[in-house]
């Protein structure tokens, strides 16, 4: 990362990728202001780094209590140099518990909570340096996997929304960069009846997010083998899709 500060918010920063990503940026000196619905983890960083850590959390679901979150960013800073879309959830939703409830749950803590977040971070983008917009999307979008549905189709959903809003933002200077992440090890992995390959720890992860954010890429993508795989399997006939996908995944996961 660069040697001059930033003014970054993170959503998602309570556990995983968010909070090893909160602790990465913060030793290389940036201002964080960061938000999830638990609070304790963010006041922990910011026991840890004083003055460098605005604690704004909230359930980012809730348009209002995001609305509050922008209007404490506006008080405090003015200003956002880069706003980092992490926030998500996951929930195993197969053939035979699918229900429309599950899906708008998802839809809810991925999809809508970023557009949320979005809403509230671009004004204060437009008045920031250089200004970022980063949202964290999923490898599953690649290939269809068993009991990721409700979960693929949010990220899908999300990556569409980056992707349009980069060309839509292009004339301002606001870059946008979509995160692919593949297998990430969290707590909530851990306990999960999936298989794994390539799997990347929270810290690994977030360094290598953290060494290419500077570069204001379209996409950060990882791990590339992993990745390059999934593109392969994903042209492959349905049929093979379906035996190769049954292999790869088993039980529930968190990969956002």
């Amino acid at each position: 990362m660069s040697a001059f500060s930033r003014r970054i918010w993170l959503t998602g920063a309570s556990s995983g990728i968010g909070h090893a990503l909160a602790e990465r940026l913060l030793n290389d000196g940036h201002r964080l202001a960061l938000s999830a619905r638990r609070e304790e983890p963010l006041q922990a960083l910011a026991e840890r780094f004083p003055g460098r850590v605005l604690v704004l959390p909230g359930d980012l679901g809730e348009a209002s209590e995001v609305d509050a979150i922008a209007a404490q960013l506006t008080e405090r800073w003015g200003a956002l140099d880069c706003a980092i879309l992490n926030a998500g959830v996951y929930e195993h939703v197969d053939a035979s518990n699918f229900e429309a409830d599950a899906l708008a749950r998802v839809m809810r803590g991925n999809l809508f909570s970023a557009s949320h977040c979005m809403v509230a971070a671009l004004p204060l983008l437009r008045r920031g340096q250089s200004p970022h917009l980063v949202g964290v999307a999923s490898a599953v979008t690649y290939l269809p996997l068993p009991g990721a549905g409700a979960f693929g189709a949010s990220k899908a959903a999300l990556r569409y929304l980056l992707e349009s809003l980069r060309v839509d933002l292009a004339q301002e200077g606001i870059a946008v960069t979509v995160v692919t992440p593949g297998f990430v090890d969290t707590a909530q992995s851990e306990s999960s009846g999936f298989s794994t390959p390539m799997r990347w720890s929270a810290h690994k992860a977030a360094r290598h997010i953290a060494k290419r954010l500077d570069a204001r890429p379209l996409e950060i993508a990882f791990p590339g083998p992993f990745i390059a795989a999934l593109g392969l399997l994903g042209r492959l006939p349905a049929r093979l899709q379906l035996a190769l996908g049954r292999r790869l995944v088993r039980g529930e996961r968190d990969m956002s």
